[in-house]
């Protein structure tokens, strides 16, 4: 076996001195300790031959002699022949041009697909178009062994479904992180670019060992100082470090930028002066970073500037940035997150309100990047309107692997059913590709263009993520953005297998509680569609009473608008009408209480509490028991993990513990909290099976966290 990578070896010999600490994410390749399934592996794989030259060949030379051996407890030898039991070569080569592999279906491939096939000589061929295809087909190959699959009669072809497959990074150039919950930025902007931590190497492997493809560092709440020349030396350093791995840089761009550090008197997207800085900018950029991917823009949103400024739209802002980075092949992601007290009827409709408009009024080279719903990452929405209202526009997916409003890093809460749920909308649009994941992957509208973002959970602790199971997110979200029709079920399977072996115990035990987890949250925090109930700034824990906030909409009580009579956000023709952005179909179902599902209802309506559920309770009944029901669900998952204790290492084990206690004190107090104060309104008790409350409901309102983590820097 050749000498593997520095960085890789670094992390080896990290493992070796410390505690298992979960920072060998998914791609631990523990051995198969199955003896005759290893021993039909080893039959298989007595070599490997991997021809080529540059990077990414090394890289892959690296993985499948460090994956192979450490699961085989074997030294797999590097082939010098093709003759090799698995032989990794381009589509070029002539044993796949030999093959009875048609040329059409290498051409499907692209530049990113790849396909692994048992030919007639008794070998494994893995073959792509680009080394980066073979890069991805070699942790695809290595994950069948994690996952101990047969590698009998293969017969595999992957192409990923989005072109664009990115993590957003809400870092500081400080290295503080905004709804950061693991550490610090794991980006050293001080030191870099000439000192580059092994930690930025460990991350492109793990990245692209999912397939995500770019990276944003920067926050959305951008710095001008970013696009300096002596930051863009260092943007290089990491440009050229994430380069073999198929990652590509893109930069947040604040939009008052021409003034900040351009000495222009205004940033009027129509000025030519500006439009000029623009291109002279984008030019720059260009020579430190030529393969930069683009611009993400986050424009007058929470207070950032953007072209409404100026009397402009967000077409004239985009466009002018997009016409700039189109001689180079770059993009423009400009989120759709916006909001203002100009409109203060419902947050919910002013995406709607200010995109809907300038559909196709967009350059082709502009993403419009939505979130998932349309107020903010709550613990659950229904799908965001716009995903079923625009046709002629680049639209692309937001989503949050960060736990801003689910639990942070002392939750523990699987996000995969969470993507999924809304993947797999019905968004109501006449034809047969109608869900939300056929507009994202651009199947329903043959869009131009295809994104998936996902806001990253990502720090300096050792696990990279804060509680060890914060990495399933980061691989539920890589896994969709490759292939967004892959189950919440399945992605489960892998991740635990990979992370904690193939103990059927474990395995089965993992995964009931993985599955579970996300429902348990939203029972003890905002059932039946209530939203936004969360404390001031820092989000961390309930605060439904919250009232005081210099806008309407950043308080909880402008969302459940509870009463006497009844509680949730009437969003119906009678209320504020945002059912109406969907198209008729979903809007009809939506519309009336007897077809509205239950887990949206006090979303879009404003309901009393006798109101008769489907399980025969009043509302009040059955929201408090839903509460109940989620403290009870985190309890069973702590008797769950404890029937683990020595099939499970010490450390992984005890830190799963230690939060699964804090956990199960946090959901009480949601629960405790808030219906206390719900009570205040329905004036109604609580049903059999509800706990008496630990606190009075004056305890639970003046309960302060000014130093929790995340918090929004004021600047």
């Amino acid at each position: 076996m050749k000498k593997i990578g520095l960085a890789v070896l670094f992390f080896l010999m990290m493992g070796q001195l410390l505690a298992d600490d979960g920072h060998q994410l998914w791609l631990r390749y523990d051995p198969v300790e199955e003896e005759a399934l290893r021993a039909d592996y080893i039959s298989q794989i007595q070599n490997f031959n991997v021809p080529g030259e540059g990077a990414t060949f090394d890289l892959i030379r690296e993985e499948l002699g460090l994956g192979l051996e450490k699961m085989l407890l074997s030294e797999i030898a590097e082939s010098q022949t093709e003759e090799a039991s698995l032989l990794v070569v381009l589509s070029d080569h002539t044993r796949v041009s030999r093959s009875d592999i048609s040329k059409e279906t290498l051409s499907s491939l692209g530049e990113e697909g790849y396909l692994i096939r048992s030919n007639e000589q008794n070998q494994i061929l893995l073959t792509a178009n680009t080394p980066l295809g073979l890069y991805y087909g070699t942790f695809h190959f290595l994950r069948r062994l994690q996952t101990r699959q047969s590698i009998n009669d293969l017969d595999i072809v992957s192409v990923p479904k989005v072109e664009t497959r990115m993590l957003n990074h809400w870092d500081n150039l400080d290295r503080t992180s905004e709804r950061g919950y693991a550490g610090f930025a794991i980006w050293d902007w001080h030191r870099l670019p000439d000192y580059l931590d092994p930690i930025y190497a460990e991350y492109a492997r793990a990245n692209a060992s999912l397939g995500i493809n770019a990276t944003v560092p920067i926050n959305v709440n951008s710095n001008a100082l970013i696009l300096t020349p002596m930051y863009l030396e260092k943007v290089k350093a990491l440009a050229d470090v994430f380069r073999p791995y198929g990652i590509k840089m893109y930069l947040t761009a604040r939009f008052s930028a021409p003034v900040q550090i351009g000495g222009l008197k205004t940033a009027d997207p129509l000025d030519p002066a500006v439009a000029n800085w623009w291109k002279e900018k984008v030019d720059e950029i260009y020579e430190y970073v030529p393969d930069f991917g683009g611009f993400l823009v986050k424009a007058n949103s929470e207070g950032q500037p953007g072209p409404h400024d100026y009397g402009r739209n967000h077409a004239d802002g985009a466009n002018m940035m997009a016409k700039a980075l189109a001689p180079h092949g770059g993009k423009v992601i400009w989120r759709a997150f916006v909001y203002s007290e100009e409109n203060p009827e419902d947050r919910h409709k002013q995406a709607n309100d200010q995109f809907v408009p300038l559909d196709g009024q967009f350059e082709d080279n502009v993403l419009i990047q939505v979130k998932n719903g349309a107020i903010d990452f709550q613990p659950r929405e229904p799908f965001h309107p716009l995903f079923g209202a625009m046709n002629k526009t680049n639209l692309a997916m937001e989503f949050q692997i960060t736990q801003e409003y689910l639990g942070q890093a002392t939750q523990l809460v699987f996000m995969g059913p969470y993507y999924k749920e809304c993947l797999d909308s019905d968004t109501g649009i006449k034809n047969k590709n109608s869900l939300v994941s056929d507009v994202i992957d651009g199947s329903a509208y043959q869009q131009k263009h295809t994104l998936m973002a996902g806001v990253a959970n990502i720090g300096t602790d050792r696990n990279w993520t804060g509680h060890l199971f914060g990495q399933s997110n980061w691989y539920a979200f890589g896994r969709l953005a490759w292939d967004p029709d892959i189950s919440a079920q399945q992605i489960a399977d892998e991740w635990v297998k990979m992370t904690f072996g193939a103990d059927k115990k474990v395995e089965e035990t993992i995964k009931s509680i993985m599955m579970e987890s996300r429902e348990a949250a939203v029972n003890y925090m905002t059932p039946l569609g209530l939203h936004h109930l969360m404390a001031t700034g820092h989000h961390y824990g309930p605060g439904p009473w919250v009232s005081n906030l210099g806008r309407p909409e950043w308080n909880p009580v402008y969302y459940h608008r509870a009463d006497k009579e009844g509680i949730g956000f009437d969003r119906t023709e009678s209320g504020s009408n945002a059912i109406g952005q969907y198209n008729k179909s979903v809007a009809k179902r939506f519309s009336s209480l007897k077809t509205c599902p239950e887990k949206y209802l006090l979303w879009f309506h404003h309901v009393s509490w006798d109101y008769q559920m489907q399980s025969g309770n009043i509302l009040w009944d059955e929201l408090a028991l839903r509460y109940q029901q989620g403290v009870n669900q985190v309890r069973d998952f702590k008797s769950q993990w404890a029937t683990l204790e020595g099939k499970v290492d010490d450390g992984r084990f005890e830190h799963v513990r230690m939060l699964l206690n804090i956990q199960e004190k946090e959901a009480i107090w949601w629960k405790d909290s808030s219906l206390l104060y719900f009570q205040t309104f329905s004036e109604r008790a609580f049903p059999d099976g509800i706990e008496k409350p630990k606190g009075t409901l004056d305890y639970y309102k003046n309960l302060r966290f000014p130093l929790a983590p995340g918090i929004r820097p004021q600047w």
